[in-house]
């Protein structure tokens, strides 16, 4: 940097402080006379060659705000090393020679921070998705296997723990008010376990956009919804990473991009960190993420895209009989205006309200009606199969009778069933069931309740094999065949 604008600078500050009303004559004068001082009082200042600044002065500026947040923040991050066993076609050839034939082991990376001195690890669903083994890393090197607290793949977050305490915390700030142009930081481990050392990336760059909805295919899960918009480059493997802003406050977790060659192109999307621990807490206390339900259902039917969605009127098509929204005093054609202090424009902005949302929350819901808007409050409750009594067959499997709400809130077809609340991994491998799924008939029993589902497969069961009718997502009656053991 030349002298002359080294002096520029000067000016400039001196202006920006309010340093006016000298002429250069007076300003002249000024200098000589603490030249004088300088002489009389003090050893002069060795003059320094143009474009030169003492070491003491450089290595001061070389400390910004964004070091300090990266100091802060960095010995937190970690590296996440999965491997996820994949089938593949068997080889004759290497069954021949004992190999392990019809399985693969893939290996894949991502980042994630440490949000407990306990080993809490908050990182990305899409990260740990199937993994048969979780190892981390930290800053240091140490290396801790990792079990999976539990994930959300509609937010794309997962939670995992290690077995170690006094661990270094990020420091988890707020989304709520984050201001557009302001610095944002993303640190991650793009490389892994393949560098030398586990010190963490950093890339900087501003907080580009607020409350994005994200609807065409990206790196990470299909869609993301109220997104944190940044051009702080994220590359494959930051994802689960912090965002940081300057302060050295955690303000998203890193998740996708938007890019037409696999790289970054300046368009990174982060999850917002308020969003990220309501899961890790529901996860934490409840081991599973209480979804928030009000029983309000758009009108949809004549949008055939996502483009015609964003252009979409948020208009109420249905209202669950005994949801929050029915009790709240939600109608049929009322137009969604504002959830609390946020404006809803499409389906997309509704979608992303609810995801804010904490069971027991109660809600102000803005609608037009008419020509009148009417403010309505609303509880936000669980979704209506959680209170619902469970009933649990061959310890694998838990049903719930399917009541009017569910059938409403999920769109399903059939009249009476038992809804597949929960399976174990053996029985969604190998049977195919899901949570979600509605068993609607056993053998030559239609299903009309959950003890009824319950009885009839041990009854199928000890005769041989039990075959099962089921609807899923509205579609069906799927059938399947399998012996209990």
């Amino acid at each position: 940097m030349s002298v002359a604008r080294l002096g520029a600078i000067a000016t400039a500050v001196c202006l920006a402080a309010g340093c006016v009303g000298a002429s250069p004559a007076d300003s002249l004068g000024q200098e000589a006379a603490r030249a004088v001082g300088a002489t009389a009082d003090a050893p002069s200042r060795v003059a320094l060659p143009p474009g030169e600044l003492p070491a003491q002065e450089i290595a001061q500026s070389r400390r910004t705000a964004i070091t300090n947040a990266v100091e802060l923040v960095a010995p937190a991050v970690v590296s996440v090393q999965t491997e996820t066993v994949e089938r593949v076609p068997a080889d004759y050839f290497e069954m021949m020679f004992g190999g392990r034939s019809g399985q693969r082991a893939r290996a894949g990376i991502g980042s994630g921070f440490i949000v407990r001195d306990d080993g809490v690890i908050v990182t990305n669903s899409h990260v740990v998705s199937g993994a048969s083994s979780i190892v981390v890393a930290l800053r240091d090197g140490t290396t801790y296997p990792a079990t999976l607290v539990g994930e959300d793949e509609q937010n794309d977050l997962a939670v995992l723990r290690i077995d170690a305490t006094g661990l270094p915390v990020a420091r988890v700030g707020t989304s709520s008010d984050l201001l557009v142009g302001e610095w944002s930081i993303a640190i991650g481990n793009p490389f892994g376990f393949v560098l030398g050392n586990s010190e963490p990336s950093v890339s900087v760059g501003v907080i580009s956009a607020v409350g994005r909805n994200i609807t065409a295919r990206s790196e990470g899960a299909g869609m993301y919804l109220d997104m944190i918009q940044t051009d702080a480059a994220i590359n494959p493997g930051n994802s689960g990473g912090p965002l940081v802003n300057a302060m050295g406050d955690v303000v998203g977790v890193n998740s996708s991009i938007y890019s037409p060659t696999g790289g970054s192109v300046g368009l990174g999307f982060a999850i917002p960190i308020d969003r990220t621990m309501r899961i890790v807490d529901d996860l934490l206390t409840h081991g599973r993420v209480r979804q928030p339900w009000v029983g309000v259902q758009l009108q949809l039917s004549e949008v055939s895209s996502a483009r015609d969605a964003v252009r979409s009127v948020p208009l109420v098509g249905r209202v669950v009989p005994g949801s929050p929204a029915e009790r709240a005093g939600v109608r049929s054609g009322d137009i969604l205006m504002r959830a609390g202090v946020k404006p809803i424009r499409n389906p997309f902005d509704w979608e992303a309200r609810l995801l804010e949302l904490r069971v027991g929350d109660t809600l102000p819901l803005t609608v037009k009606r008419g020509e009148r808007e009417l403010t309505l409050r609303l509880t936000v409750a669980d979704v209506p199969e959680v209170s619902a009594p469970r009933v649990t067959v061959l310890r694998e499997l838990e049903l719930v009778t399917l009541t009017d709400a569910i059938r409403e809130e999920r769109r399903i077809r059939s009249r009476a069933g038992a809804v597949v609340f929960s399976a174990s991994e053996r029985l969604q491998s190998e049977l195919g069931l899901q949570a979600g799924d509605v068993i609607v008939q056993i053998g030559n029993t239609p299903i009309t309740s959950a003890d009824l589902a319950a009885r009839a497969i041990e009854a199928y069961g000890a005769r041989g094999v039990v075959q099962l009718w089921f609807e899923r997502a509205g579609q069906g009656p799927y059938s399947i065949n399998f012996r209990v053991r």
